[in-house]
């Protein structure tokens, strides 16, 4: 059996509403009214999240409400609103995104086609990694950057999978299924320029761990 590598990014598709009938009830609800208006057949619905393995530790990279003030101890970086900015001063209304060290995805054991493995690259997981602070924060549920679609938690994953130079053409939900809010993700990435070189990152990340086994 080969060892696992010591850096990676993974990709894990949940069902949505995965544990929670409400979730999952109303989802199933909004799928069926845009299938209608499309004039498509149904679709299964999916919620994205990350788990980046670099040197320093494995990390859970997701979107989700906040649960309480205590969102030092799950990594939360940036957060924002849902639904309207008036509301945000209620915790209900209110999302966090996490760069949780050691952390857990709820209900994983329901992923679907899950982990997908998208680059054993130690510069681009650490760069995934860097970029999450930096991940657009506007209304969830919202239009707001005008990119065609609301944004959610799937297009936060997006956004960090185009942004740090992984080939995000080539990752799909399970067939049969959407993921509502990717595409805005990879819309308003893009409007950030060019994609980095990961050669240059690479050389980059070369050169910290260089100076870093230097060290006495």
């Amino acid at each position: 059996m080969s060892a696992e590598p010591q850096s990676s990014v993974d990709l894990n598709w949940l069902p949505l509403g995965a544990g929670g009938h409400s979730v999952r009830l109303n989802g199933r609800i909004f799928e069926a009214v845009v299938a209608r208006l499309e004039k498509r057949d149904r679709c299964d619905l999916y919620h994205s999240a990350l788990v980046v393995r670099v040197a320093e530790g494995e990390f859970v990279i997701e979107q989700a409400p906040v649960r309480d003030g205590n969102g030092a101890l799950r990594g939360v970086v940036a957060g924002g609103p849902v639904g309207s900015r008036w509301m945000r001063s209620l915790r209900i209304f209110r999302y966090e995104i996490r760069r949780w060290r050691d952390g857990v995805i709820p209900d994983v054991d329901e992923a679907v086609e899950s982990p997908q493995r998208l680059t054993d690259d130690p510069a681009l997981a650490q760069r995934v990694l860097d970029l999450v602070p930096k991940v657009p924060t506007p209304v969830w549920g919202r239009d707001e950057l005008q990119a065609g679609e609301m944004w959610n938690s799937n297009s936060v994953i997006s956004w960090l999978i185009a942004r740090s130079g992984l080939g995000v053409e080539a990752v799909h939900p399970p067939a049969g299924g959407r993921a509502p809010g990717w595409r805005a993700g990879l819309v308003v990435a893009r409007r950030h320029g060019t994609f980095p070189d990961c050669a240059r990152v690479a050389q980059l990340a070369a050169t910290r761990a260089a100076r870093s086994a230097s060290r006495p």
